[in-house]
């Protein structure tokens, strides 16, 4: 874990031209002063004597001369995941050293997407760079409704059409934009210039293959928006020929804003098989499940079967350590998708902190835990054991999904997903089914509506 101590070179100074970059979309590129023009030139010089030099330089000269087409704007979009992605690739080298972890390497096979489809996209997202953040209201931010519907026709389109939908709702939500007293910048460029890449006809999706084996899940990360729940597990996939891989999978739902901690798992009542492997902690038969080049596991409950009962712990103590880990597609290559599963023992607490020993600290991310599951900063306190996520956000964070500690001079070990089937806490369980009732009338609504 020594490795954790350094940062990588270069990387404060890519992350800068990032930040530069992305301040000119504030004001929009048809209002460029002098200031950003310099930002703009920075990133062109960063990208001499590399591959894209020549059309990066060409871009920003023809933006700051006032001329905005579609392909200087992929082309910006293009260099910014460019240095994005080479920070993401130098903080995975160093996690991956300091973990001694393995990676497979990326073969995938493109398939075509929705061509004809995506020039919708393109126009709404030249506006919105146009425009700028501060030139954003009601009507613009709308504007993507079109391209949305008709994306969400295509199979090959709805992963653009999720993806735009959300940010529109974002921008309408904070519509007029110029009124905001702080503009979220890196979110909006990183939801931006992944759109932006994504509407181009020859940007390539990837095939699933296949997967069979047994999954041992970890722990469970829990994803809550106003208008959405998401659970997305993390595990250990073994194989017929004895390998072992990290895989991720998830389930979501939409809810509603009013539905929040223990009772949004009532949610996932679609996902009996998944619900209850997480709240009993059983293993996770899998038979011909689609598994993507990245690694995510596209969860299937006709291609799973609960299995026998395991100790997440006692697996990721045996495997976990040489366990392959799986490549990166190329728009996930970004600091913030960094969450790497580890299980952390032999620490001493430093406040919110886990001395690691030889001068390595990790600090906790304790906002990250969620309602809906019984693990509490008090618990993870009281912690002699970790499974948890490392990411990154400016300094490496530990993110616990599950611990074992003492309590009251008894050894237990809670996990996220342990509400999964209900909480098990007397307290918690009777809110939940206060909370459930509401659940049960809002659902019997919303069947009503749609037999009407």
């Amino acid at each position: 874990m020594l490795a954790l101590r350094e940062l990588p070179d270069g990387l404060a100074d890519a992350l800068t031209l990032v930040d530069g970059l992305d301040d000119t979309l504030v004001p929009g590129l048809a209002r460029i002063d002098e200031e950003r023009a310099a930002a703009l030139r920075a990133l062109a010089a960063a990208f001499a004597g590399s591959p894209l030099a020549d059309r990066v330089g060409d871009a920003v000269g023809k933006i700051i001369a006032g001329t905005v087409t579609d392909e200087h704007l992929v082309t910006l979009a293009g260099a910014r995941v460019a240095l994005l992605g080479a920070a993401h690739d130098a903080l995975r080298a160093v996690l991956d050293t300091a973990l001694g972890r393995t990676r497979s390497p990326l073969s995938a096979v493109p398939v075509p997407g929705p061509e004809q489809l995506l020039a919708g996209s393109r126009s709404w997202l030249r506006e919105l760079a146009i425009a700028g953040w501060h030139g954003v209201d009601h009507e613009l931010a709308g504007g993507a409704a079109t391209a949305v519907q008709s994306l969400l026709a295509a199979p090959g389109g709805r992963r653009l059409a999720v993806l735009l939908d959300g940010f529109s709702a974002e921008l309408r939500a904070a519509a007029p934009v110029a009124t905001l007293p702080r503009v979220p910048v890196r979110r909006w460029a990183d939801l931006w210039s992944r759109a932006l890449l994504l509407s181009q006809d020859d940007y390539p999706a990837f095939a699933t293959t296949p997967a069979d084996g047994r999954l041992v899940i970890l722990g469970v990360d829990l994803h809550e928006h106003p208008t959405v729940f998401r659970a997305q597990a993390h595990g250990l996939l073994e194989t017929a020929d004895g390998a072992v891989r990290l895989v991720r999978t998830s389930v979501a739902a939409a809810k509603v804003d009013t539905i929040s901690g223990p009772s949004a798992w009532r949610m996932l009542t679609a996902f009996p098989i998944f619900r209850a492997v997480l709240a009993e902690h059983r293993a996770v038969e899998v038979s011909g499940m689609a598994l993507t080049p990245g690694g995510d596991l596209i969860w299937d409950e006709s291609r799973a079967a609960a299995g026998e009962p395991v100790d997440p712990f006692a697996a990721a103590r045996v495997r976990l350590g040489a366990a392959c880990a799986p490549p990166v597609a190329p728009l996930d290559r970004h600091p913030g998708v960094l969450a790497e599963p580890v299980l952390l023992e032999g620490y001493r607490h430093a406040g919110e902190a886990f001395d690691l020993g030889g001068g390595v600290s990790v600090a906790l991310d304790l906002d990250r835990l969620p309602a809906a599951g019984p693990l509490t900063p008090a618990l993870v306190a009281a912690s002699t054991a970790c499974l948890g996520l490392l990411r990154w956000d400016g300094r490496w964070l530990l993110q616990p999904l599950a611990v074992q500690a003492l309590v009251k001079k008894k050894p237990v070990a809670v996990h996220v997903g342990d509400w999964a089937l209900g909480p098990t806490d007397a307290k918690a369980a009777k809110a939940e089914a206060a909370a459930g009732t509401a659940v049960d009338v809002l659902r019997e609504r919303a069947g009503r509506l749609l037999r009407k």
